[in-house]
């Protein structure tokens, strides 16, 4: 029964987890609206961070995707 209980906790954890990706992607695109000031470098890899993480949460490589949205939006100072 603990077993069962452990396995449906992580369950959700994970799902929830994954639906955390466009709100981070939401986040760093509100960001990029507002102009923010980086260098020409930092803008192209916070825009290259982005995409990959919207492509990694397409493909359902949820821990890829939020690492790419962490790394992005440290960039950003979010």
């Amino acid at each position: 029964m603990k077993t069962l209980i452990t396995a449906s906790a992580l369950l959700l954890c994970s799902v929830a987890y994954a639906h955390n990706c466009p709100n981070e992607m939401k986040a760093i695109d509100a960001k990029l609206g507002t102009s923010p000031s980086l260098s020409m470098q930092d803008m192209d890899k916070v825009k290259s961070l982005r995409a990959q993480g919207e492509k990694m949460h397409k493909e359902g490589k949820h821990d890829e995707s939020m690492k790419a949205l962490g790394d992005a939006k440290k960039l950003l100072g979010l």
